[in-house]
């Protein structure tokens, strides 16, 4: 395992909440997220230092996590891009070959374009163990038209297959139908004026879709509609039967539908509070899920991971902060202590 130069080594808590600022930065300029561009950025300087952390007998951790986690995504590719010029090699292999473990993990998903990072997160859900509607909806249905039409393209030209291709194969049903859906970006944008009477039909569509028509319904209105549409749509669908949309979903569907569903409608309602709820959710588990905390937390940093710091204190009664000295302490404490 890498040794960090030094008589201090560096919590994983240090590391992630570093290069997040959960615990002492506010929003970035003109984002709701809380890593912001580094106003005093020279890519040569962070080039040589890279190079001098990497260089001898040890690997300094600590101003590797320091110069990736203190820059902006755009910064980071510049970065990478002078690092090849100046050196003919690849800034994230000579990492990779510096490091081990869940730094190296991290230090991958920082140095990846955010389209390449969704791409291979999107095909490890669709081909490996873990549940298709879980991730999928999370990237299909939170990123913005350019991102999801970009991170498409990557997965076509990285994996030689449409992504569609891949959901088709590997799910089935009202799931396959809706992440389609969702892949094709046919939500419409909201032009400041609610449509009430759209409104009002979408909830008789949504009450009357029974049996056979019950997909046909569903999945074209929670897909094609916008945020903003469907917020009224669920507030007159609760005026109208005396229950939360949510509630119908779990008895008209089951299994993964349902899960993708409510997953979607939680992402409509408020896509802070559906991210607060994830990382919480990856922290109660037995063995917390390193994979989705990562994700979530490097998407969202420069994103609005401020409102989702909010919404996780203000429903769960803690801060994301303490949550992840716990997770620290219990699950990966170990793994961070050179050999």
């Amino acid at each position: 395992m890498s040794v960090t130069r030094g008589t201090t080594v560096p919590s994983l808590t240090q590391e992630i909440l570093g290069h997040l600022g959960l615990a002492n930065k506010t929003a970035a300029w003109g984002t709701l997220g809380t890593l912001r561009t580094f106003l005093s950025f020279s890519a040569d300087k962070d080039v040589q230092r890279l190079l001098r952390a990497i260089a001898g007998q040890g690997v300094d951790r600590s101003t590797i996590v320091q110069v990736l986690t203190n820059r902006s995504r755009e910064q980071r590719q510049l970065i990478s891009r002078v690092f090849q010029e100046r050196t003919q090699q690849d800034l994230l292999k000579s990492l990779q070959a510096a490091l081990s473990g869940n730094l190296e993990r991290i230090v991958v998903a920082l140095l990846q374009p955010a389209a390449q990072f969704d791409a291979q997160e999107l095909r490890a859900a669709l081909k490996g163990s873990v549940s298709a509607e879980d991730v999928a909806v999370e990237i299909l249905a939170t990123r913005a038209p350019p991102q999801l039409q970009e991170c498409l393209a990557v997965y076509k030209h990285d994996f030689q297959v449409e992504a569609e291709k891949d959901v088709k194969s590997e799910t089935s049903g009202i799931l396959q139908n809706l992440l389609l859906a969702l892949a094709k970006g046919r939500r419409g944008s909201y032009s400041g004026i609610i449509d009430y009477n759209l409104a009002e039909q979408d909830v008789q569509a949504l009450q009357g879709a029974d049996g056979p028509n019950t997909e046909g319904t569903w999945v074209p209105i929670f897909t094609q509609r916008n945020p903003e549409h469907l917020i009224r749509v669920f507030e007159q669908f609760q005026r109208h039967t005396g229950q939360e949309l949510e509630e119908a979903v779990r008895k008209r569907f089951k299994g993964d539908a349902q899960a993708a569903l409510l997953g979607l409608a939680s992402v409509i309602r408020n896509t802070p509070l559906y991210f607060a709820d994830k990382l919480h959710q990856a922290l109660q588990e037995t063995e917390p899920s390193y994979q989705a905390l990562m994700r979530i937390l490097v998407s969202r940093s420069e994103t609005d991971l401020l409102s989702i710091r909010a919404e996780f204190k203000r429903k769960f009664g803690k801060s994301l902060y303490s949550s992840l000295q716990v997770f620290h302490i219990k699950a990966v404490l170990s793994a961070w202590v050179p050999e």
